[in-house]
């Protein structure tokens, strides 16, 4: 894989930049199949989470990329899990080690709280239960997921080890309302994750982008010689704006078609100004209704 399709956390660890999503039409589902679907197809980043309610799934296909008859390097792999809730008497540690038996790995690459909503009050505790796990080498990489202004205020003034990322809903119809969390990413050298970052072309079609997406995949189609989707154009704005992009698909040639992203040109300056302005004409939440709070 070129090194354009990677990314580089303020730590210097580096991560895929395009992840396949086990969440959404996976919720609560079997995982297996889809999660070696991905991998068969080329994804070499896998976002997991204990809310999904599927890790145990997810297991048997990592184990099967790494353990097979053509078994990959354990470096090979870039998979995140994430944190739900802390029930009484137990640690961000138990959490984790459970996770970790049933992913089938000795580590993750990145652990993030999936959202703040549970923790509130205590995010500074739970942020020194993550810093030990790091320190543990559990996860080799710690960050949030879902956190906003005051969630940050809480506990990044104390925090010996800064989040990588933080991993949100986030595409042009979103990035008005969350311009002010980009700039304190941008203060502390925090890496944007987005999930549905292909609404406007799903859960939010009949808006501007309709418009414009289409002019700027004719360009890039003309300018690299090969068939651009509409998706593509968005997760190459994603790109331009120096997020990773978590999606999903069940379909193996259109996950490779995602994946061909980044072979693909980058977005002029002006493209990018225009889903910019385009985007911010509407707001649009599909997900974690916090986020307005």
């Amino acid at each position: 894989m070129s090194s354009k399709a990677f990314r580089t956390f303020s730590n210097g660890n580096k991560i895929p930049w395009i992840g396949f999503g086990t969440g959404t039409a996976l919720y609560r589902q079997s995982a297996e199949h889809s999660v070696s679907t991905a991998l068969d197809a080329g994804f070499t980043h896998i976002d997991c989470a204990e809310m999904y309610g599927n890790e145990a799934t997810v297991g048997p296909a990592i184990k099967k990329y790494l353990s097979g008859p053509e078994a990959h390097p354990r470096d090979s792999l870039f998979v995140t899990t994430k944190l739900n809730t802390l029930p009484s008497g137990t640690t961000v540690r138990d959490s984790i080690k459970e996770s970790l038996r049933k992913l089938q790995i000795d580590y993750v690459d990145l652990y993030l709280i999936h959202t703040p909503v549970p923790h509130e009050g205590r995010i500074k505790e739970v942020w020194k239960q993550m810093e030990e796990v790091y320190r543990e080498g559990l996860a080799k990489n710690i960050g949030v997921s879902n956190f906003r202004l005051k969630d940050f205020a809480e506990f990044i003034d104390s925090a010996e080890v800064i989040p990588v990322v933080n991993q949100i809903e986030f595409n042009p119809y979103l990035l008005k309302a969350t311009e002010p969390i980009l700039a304190l990413h941008e203060k502390y050298h925090i890496m944007t994750a987005s999930y549905g970052g292909l609404v406007p072309l799903s859960r939010k079609t009949g808006g501007p982008l309709d418009t414009i997406i289409p002019t700027i995949r004719e360009r890039l189609s003309k300018d690299s010689g090969k068939q651009v989707s509409d998706g593509q154009v968005l997760l190459k704005w994603l790109n331009a704006r120096g997020a990773i992009s978590i999606t999903t698909s069940s379909k193996r040639d259109r996950l490779i078609n995602l994946l061909e992203t980044t072979t693909l040109p980058d977005l002029t300056a002006d493209e990018v100004k225009t889903i910019d302005e385009a985007g911010k004409k509407i707001h649009h939440r599909n997900y974690m209704q916090h986020m307005e709070l």
